[in-house]
């Protein structure tokens, strides 16, 4: 949530002030070696609003966590609007941004607790395992609270009694990961450093400012640190791979192991892993010097400065979060909602995907349609979660608008037309509506059958969904980053022109049949996501529990449109089948090579020619009026359509390819 906030110039000489009143009175009590005096410097009112109070999120600690609130009082809103706003007076605390993320509300989250009792259910005998390696990322401050302490595994029963668990991927698990161990464990196994500090990226060797951490430590027990280890990839990688033991339909250890997610390491296998962080994208920095603590009004601001949104692209989940707050419990408002279901969506339609269309060749049998999907992210697309999977739909019109050909179309129960089969393989040619491209990981048990039973998962059935740039098959991570079930007759996944790997892209080839059609045709072209798709839920919604049948309802209420990722459109012109040969016409060279298009011995019942390029769009015409010769300049590398119009109105077409 941005909030305007406008700064009073008197006040804020005022304020330095008594600012630097008072830290003379902080440098007094801090140096006379009884650091508890400190306090002295706040009323009692402010010391309850720094703990958290009022702030509508959970407060309190237990042996090595604290929760949320603690660390709102001063890094959250600033009544005085001094502290956590960018230069223009927009309020960009850490605490408003981060609540309605589903970070924040990873143990809360309807459906990863409605699996959980899935997977519980499925093999009761396992369930002390199942939820301790669940909570460990869900609810990291009560499961790892309880490892540091000695415990044993931690459970979803007493997740629901600990307020500090309840607060999700709070501030203390993620700042209090120890520098030394990142990048080298995964699944749910963080390590953290506790020793009583908290890790930022501020305070470093060329950091003009030192931290002042004096207060951190007196009124929450935690001393500020530099780590430069916070602002890198590897801060993400213990809970964004994870890699799970494989059970048989008896509920027996196999001794395998199966790689349920990998974000990560997808981003390890990119060209994004040298200089472009997880951060980058997800806390992404302005260069506004911001002042980072509230309370201490001669504090000099910090650039740059990380925004919390932790926006990804389960806009559909915020979604639901956002309707059912009271019931759940949550400690965000719609408007925080709002504001993080739009910076969502904003990523997904957005940062996630490019996506072009063009008419290849057409004859009056059939239209050859090039789809062409970039990946933008700096992982697979779509990542993390099995669920999700991306489809890609065709609509081809005529000139009435009558539906020549479709694929990929959704329908009212929100399941993809035309996706029949357990699960669709990869297409590279697509030739009947009931093909459809669906980018999406499918998992295999024992016995190579389909399954969404997450502790059953033995091997990848499918895996085509689409790679980041850069991503090799011979880069050491591929074992646990693999694409599955793309045929090798597929060149252009994951292929440039020259076949060359690593492009993070894939063209989808349509042949439609045209049935002798051969007037105006208008293409259009989509990609749809879903995090929860309905096929997904079957299995969990075979069983029934308190999680399940809570979350059954509250799916069932859900709007589960698929999210519009990108759409193209375009539209190609009518091809005569009387022959350009019949009029006598050359034109040459095909394929241009040097831009030029030559054309020649223009027939005198010639009255114009037009040139479009594959989107429809009109890139030259000339009026021949007995002209005998023409040189069209072509503006860009692609297909184009030359049409000759006869004095009795009739059309002849050629395709031309310019190619560098």
């Amino acid at each position: 949530m941005r909030i305007p906030v406008t700064r009073s110039r008197p006040l804020a000489r005022a304020a330095v002030l008594a600012g630097l009143a008072g830290v003379v009175i902080l440098f007094v009590a801090w140096t006379s070696g009884k650091l508890p005096k400190a306090h002295a410097f706040h009323t009692a009112e402010e010391l309850e609003l720094m703990r958290g109070s009022g702030n509508g999120l959970p407060g309190g600690s237990n042996n090595y966590f604290m929760a949320s609130g603690t660390c709102a009082g001063c890094h959250g809103h600033d009544v005085q609007g001094f502290a956590m706003v960018d230069e223009d007076g927009v309020d960009v605390n850490v605490t408003d941004d981060w609540r309605s993320t589903m970070m924040a509300n990873s143990a809360h989250d309807p459906f990863w607790r409605a699996k959980v009792s899935h997977e519980v259910q499925v093999n009761p005998g396992h369930q002390a395992v199942l939820e301790d390696k669940c909570t460990s990322c869900h609810a990291p401050q009560g499961r790892h609270n309880k490892f540091l302490s000695g415990g044993g595994h931690y459970s979803i029963a007493e997740m629901m009694t600990d307020p500090v668990a309840l607060d999700g991927v709070s501030c203390v698990a993620c700042h209090m990961q120890a520098q030394d161990s990142l990048g080298f464990f995964f699944s749910g196994e963080v390590r953290y450093d506790t020793n009583d500090v908290l890790y930022g990226p501020y305070g470093g060797p060329n950091d003009p400012q030192p931290l002042f951490g004096a207060p951190m430590t007196s009124f929450v027990g935690f001393e500020p640190l530099y780590g430069e280890h916070v602002s890198k990839g590897e801060f993400c990688a213990s809970c964004h791979t994870l890699i799970t033991g494989t059970v048989d339909l008896n509920g027996n250890s196999t001794g395998g192991t199966f790689v349920e997610q990998a974000t990560y390491h997808e981003w390890v296998n990119s060209v994004y892993d040298d200089n472009v962080s997880c951060q980058a994208c997800h806390v992404p920095r302005i260069d506004d010097a911001v002042v980072i603590s509230a309370n201490y009004l001669f504090l000099q601001g910090r650039s740059p400065y990380g925004l919390h949104h932790f926006a990804g692209a389960n806009s559909f989940m915020l979604e639901l979060l956002k309707n059912n707050m009271t019931q759940l419990a949550l400690t965000a408002d719609s408007v925080h909602f709002d504001s993080t279901i739009a910076r969502t969506l904003r990523m997904l339609q957005v940062n996630s995907l490019l996506l072009d269309a063009e008419m290849a060749d057409r004859s009056a049998d059939t239209a050859f349609i090039d789809v062409r999907l970039t990946n933008l992210a700096g992982h697979k697309f779509p990542s993390g979660y099995p669920a999700r999977r991306a489809f890609v739909e065709l609509l081809v019109l005529d000139a009435m608008g009558d539906t020549l050909f479709k694929s990929g179309r959704w329908g009212s129960d929100y399941s993809v037309e035309g996706h029949d089969a357990e699960w669709e393989p990869h297409y590279d040619v697509i030739r009947s509506p009931d093909e459809v491209q669906i980018y999406e990981m499918v998992i295999g048990d024992v016995n190579g059958d389909k399954t969404t039973v997450l502790e059953r998962a033995d091997s990848h059935l499918k895996d085509n969904r689409l790679v980041p740039e850069g991503f090799s098959t011979s880069h050491i991570s591929y074992d646990t980053t693999q694409i599955v079930g793309v045929p090798v007759t597929d060149l252009d996944f994951n292929r440039d022109d020259m076949g060359v790997e690593g492009s993070g892209t894939d063209i989808v080839h349509y042949h439609v049949p045209m049935n002798g059609y051969t007037g105006l045709v208008s293409v259009e072209a989509r990609v749809w996501y879903q995090s929860a798709p309905p096929r997904w839920m079957e299995e969990m919604f075979a069983f029934n529990s308190a999680e399940i049948d809570s979350f059954r309802i509250m799916y069932k209420d859900a709007d589960g449109s698929p999210v519009l990722v990108r759409e193209v459109q375009f539209t190609d012109l009518s091809v005569g089948v009387d022959d350009v040969r019949e009029l006598g016409v050359h034109l040459f060279p095909n394929p241009v090579r040097d831009g030029i298009l030559r054309i020649r011995d223009l027939d005198p019942r010639i009255d114009q020619v037009t040139v479009h390029d594959a989107r429809g769009a009109l890139v030259a015409s000339l009026a021949a009026q007995g002209q005998r010769s023409w040189d069209v300049r072509l503006p860009a590398v692609g297909t184009y359509l030359v049409t000759f119009t006869t004095n009795d109105g009739r059309r002849s077409g050629e395709r031309i390819v310019y190619l560098r």
